[in-house]
Formats: C-alpha cells, sequence, structure tokens
C-alpha cells in the first residue's frame, strides 16, 4: 500500500526534521502532508525549507500553511509591519536568512507562496494547520484566517463525549463534515502528552517540536506514529520557543 504520513510543526528544528524523514524512509509512492508552521523556534528556518524543497523533487509532498509561515512569507516579501514578530518569534528566523543568496530567496518566497491553506484527500480527510469555524466547512469559512488560527475545533474535540453517537442531533456538525481530520497549530505538550492525540475524528499532530516535544509523523491509513527525538536535543545551546 502507498503511504500518506501527516508531519506536525517543525518550528526551525531541521535535525529533527532530517532524522524523522530517515525514520519514514519514504518512496516515490508515498505522500508527505506537512501541516505547516516550518519556521520560528530553533535556528534552521531557512535550511528546513530548503530540504523541503529538495525532498519535494523525489517525493509527493503537500505543503499547508500556518501562521507562523504567514509572517516569515510577509517579511521576505518586505512587506511585514510586525515587529513583536521580528524581535520575538521571529529572531531565530530572520536570523537564519542573514546571508541566504539571492537565488535562495527567491525560491523560498516561491515556496511560501505555494503553501496551501487545506487539503481535501480522495477518501474525504481533511488537512488544515489551525482548524474552521463554519458548519459547512472550510470552503465556507467567513475569515480565512481561521484556517491558521482556530483553536474551536480542537477544544470541541477535546471536550466532547466521547459516547455520544455520530447520529445524535448534538453531535457536533463540523466533526461530521470528514471521515477524518487532522491539524497542528495547538502543540499536545500543553497537555502533558507528547504523541499525536486523537479525539473523535480529529487528530492532532503538532507534539511541541517547537518547545520540549519530538517531531511526530502519523501515517493516515494504518496510524503508525513516528517520531524524531525531541527536538531541543539537537539544539543544546538555544531556548526554541520556550523563551516565548
Amino acid at each position: 500500500m502507498n503511504r500518506t504520513f501527516v508531519i506536525g510543526d517543525i518550528h526551525g528544528a531541521y535535525k529533527a526534521l532530517v532524522q524523522l524523514i530517515d525514520r519514514i524512509q519514504p518512496t516515490e509512492k508515498d505522500t508527505l502532508i506537512f501541516l505547516g508552521d516550518y519556521v520560528d523556534g530553533w535556528s534552521q528556518s531557512a535550511e528546513v525549507v530548503d530540504y523541503l524543497l529538495q525532498l519535494k523533487s523525489s517525493i509527493n509532498c503537500i505543503f499547508i500553511r500556518g501562521n507562523h509561515d504567514t509572517w516569515c512569507s510577509e517579511w521576505l516579501n518586505g512587506n511585514l509591519s510586525k515587529q513583536d514578530w521580528i524581535d520575538g518569534e521571529g529572531a531565530a528566523t530572520v536570523n537564519s536568512y542573514k546571508n541566504i543568496s539571492k537565488e535562495r530567496l527567491v525560491q523560498h518566497q516561491s515556496f511560501y507562496n505555494s503553501t496551501i491553506m487545506y487539503w481535501i484527500d480522495e477518501d474525504n480527510r481533511l488537512y488544515i494547520h489551525a482548524g474552521f469555524a463554519s458548519m459547512h466547512g472550510p470552503i465556507k469559512e467567513t475569515y480565512s484566517s481561521n484556517y491558521s488560527w482556530d483553536r474551536t475545533l480542537w477544544e470541541l474535540a477535546l471536550a466532547l463525549d466521547p459516547q455520544l453517537p455520530k447520529d445524535s442531533i448534538f453531535y457536533p456538525k463540523r466533526l461530521k463534515l470528514f471521515s477524518e481530520i487532522y491539524i497542528g497549530h495547538t502543540p499536545t505538550t500543553n497537555y502533558n502528552i507528547s504523541t499525536p492525540v486523537n479525539k473523535a475524528n480529529l487528530w492532532n499532530v503538532d507534539t511541541g517540536a517547537g518547545f520540549r516535544g519530538p517531531l511526530s509523523a502519523v501515517e493516515v491509513h494504518s496510524k503508525q506514529v513516528i517520531q524524531s527525538d525531541p527536538a531541543f536535543s539537537f539544539y543544546p545551546d538555544e531556548k526554541g520557543r520556550t523563551y516565548v
């Protein structure tokens, strides 16, 4: 069977990403779906994008856009007025681009511009960075920022009574729209869990690689979980996102 792996938020952890892909051992028959937030945190955001571009040349990859990617993209294009990003979480990202060549810069701008807000596969699985608020699905979303910022979908799945039958009139309509939903954005380490979390038909694959957790992948058919070592262990002299 061709495999499809969903990969959580990377946050500049290039070394953890390389280790994770090495453990997955993807082939040209496989698909890798990245849920966004490639940057901000550890010191190698630019290297992460270089690696993803190289990976795309031989493996089928789908790149979802996260909120941090939007900030980085706006900064690279000279349109960011968010100084607190540059001084805070974006500082490591800005530094990683300090000596980038013009050719690489154009490639990276093209990468960010080509990222998508969500993906729905042939089996009606939704892949999105954060979530959506519309009961009619992301295609009917009033505020596009919800794709990369919404946390209500995750909180809904967390709070849902697991005994509530899907045919109940009280079952959340948003969860009924898709066979499965895969998100990042909210680290599972916020709940002292360092593995992907499944609630109802929703999977949260952000296992806190930007903080103290590993980078994780879930294979959507078998539900096999593959993880890197904790990302911080590759950057012992850095703080990652822990300073924010």
